[in-house]
């Protein structure tokens, strides 16, 4: 069914309003939540890295479009992670607004200073948004055991951040080798949540119903990397549907 589905996605009329090859200033398209992370552009793609320190919160990173995206979302692009580190995630966020009280406005240029030591809780709990964790590993050990996973934030005191979990979840993908680069797929509608990782030979389509989520209307689309990872990505392609 949700092939099916995801395939009826695919098919939709996709008006694409931001093409990034990867090659170019970065600056064009993107800014930086994180003073100790790196972005370099080279012909093959913008590499992307995050602080040194292992646990610190000033070497996390998120880059953040400067394009606001309403509606209907489709995110392809080319992956390759460039790290060997087999702790910590990247992470999609997917139109992220402010929750809109205190400093946090709904357009979250508007507060970045706010963000420049990026915090895990600096986003799950002033932000609205969907989140998809790819090429993720635990926090406390080193093995090769990853994740894929599904979130919607904010968090809240009767709701916290472990609740914010959208099943299911996937253990154990081994999508996301050193070097090897994927192609990615995200389409988000009101109603599901699809994510098709497509890496070597393998194909691996990740879906997550949205019936009982609040939707999301619009927002910035924001790449995150915890302390220490580095990834490249290629011909980054944002789009929408009505």
């Amino acid at each position: 069914m949700a092939e099916d589905a995801f395939q009826a996605q695919c098919a939709r009329d996709w008006q694409e309003v931001l093409h990034d090859p990867g090659t170019e200033d970065w600056r064009r398209h993107w800014f930086l939540d994180g003073e100790r992370a790196t972005v370099r552009n080279s012909p093959q793609g913008m590499d992307f890295s995050a602080g040194p320190v292992k646990r610190d919160n000033a070497s996390h990173a998120v880059l953040w479009t400067k394009l606001d995206v309403a509606g209907d979302l489709r995110i392809q692009l080319r992956f390759t992670r460039l790290d060997s580190v087999m702790r910590f995630v990247n992470i999609l966020y997917l139109q992220a607004t402010g929750i809109g009280e205190g400093p946090y406005s709904e357009d979250i240029a508007e507060w970045s200073e706010l963000r420049q030591i990026p915090s895990m809780r600096s986003y799950y709990d002033t932000m609205e948004l969907l989140h998809i964790s790819y090429a993720a590993f635990g926090n406390t050990d080193d093995t090769d055991s990853d994740y894929v996973r599904a979130r919607r934030y904010p968090a809240r005191p009767d709701h916290p951040f472990d609740q914010t979990d959208l099943p299911p979840d996937n253990f154990d993908t081994d999508l996301f080798r050193p070097g090897v680069t994927c192609d990615f797929d995200v389409i988000k509608t009101d109603a599901d949540l699809y994510f098709q990782v497509v890496s070597g030979d393998r194909r691996e389509l990740f879906h997550w119903p949205l019936a009982d989520v609040p939707p999301l209307a619009h927002g910035r689309i924001g790449i995150r990397h915890m302390a220490t990872r580095c990834s490249r990505y290629a011909d980054i392609r944002i789009s929408r549907a009505d």
